[in-house]
């Protein structure tokens, strides 16, 4: 995935190039839908590359909809978060791409039980499946408009932005508690309170 390699490929179009692209990572990262061990890989940092991610999940390459779902998820098992950028890591190669907001959308959510003793499991655009727990968080940001949006921890600093309509079903399941002397509004899941915001401020 060097700049030479993408440079070369650039001149066949970019329907050619992504296929490289795609076949160079695969060739490097072992392929198929197992998540290669990207956080213990350091190699040299070889730029950015024109590949972007949507505020709505759509990957770009070149500022062409990438149309290719598995091609898409092959790139995805290959993401990982460095503290300057996202990037494309390889044993071999990282090069830096952009996202807008968080590069994974939760697409679908699944509830079971109440109060201390619920679950919730989130699926992404890429298939990942992830548990609320202390480990995979939810956190609330305020958009444009002064709502929430909540993100969910999917692995080592990459963050899925739950859809809107998600988001209406996760704030209906908010409950008052009192944290640190504050009351709060939060959700409960997965044996943590992930606080969504100050009681008094929600009211």
């Amino acid at each position: 995935m060097s700049e030479t390699t993408i440079t070369k490929a650039a001149s066949d179009g970019a329907g050619a190039d992504l296929s490289r692209l795609a076949a160079l990572v695969g060739a490097q990262a072992g392929g198929g839908r197992k998540i290669p061990p990207v956080e213990r890989w350091n190699p040299d940092y070889c730029g950015e590359i024109d590949m972007r991610i949507a505020a709505d999940g759509t990957w770009y390459y070149m500022g062409t909809p990438i149309g290719r779902p598995a091609l898409v998820r092959l790139f995805a098992s290959v993401l990982r978060k460095d503290p300057e950028r996202h990037v494309l890591v390889t044993p071999v190669e990282r090069v830096g791409i952009r996202v807008d907001d968080a590069p994974f959308l939760a697409v679908e959510m699944a509830v079971e039980g109440e109060g201390e003793g619920r679950q919730i499991a989130f699926r992404t655009n890429v298939d990942d499946v992830v548990a609320l727990s202390p480990d995979h968080k939810l956190r609330f940001a305020r958009d444009d408009h002064d709502g929430v949006k909540p993100y969910v921890l999917v692995r080592g600093g990459l963050w899925a932005l739950v859809t809107r309509a998600l988001a209406y079903d996760l704030v209906a399941l908010a409950e008052e508690r009192e944290v640190d002397g504050r009351r709060v509004l939060g959700v409960a899941a997965g044996g943590a309170f992930f606080e969504m915001a100050d009681a008094d401020d929600a009211s």
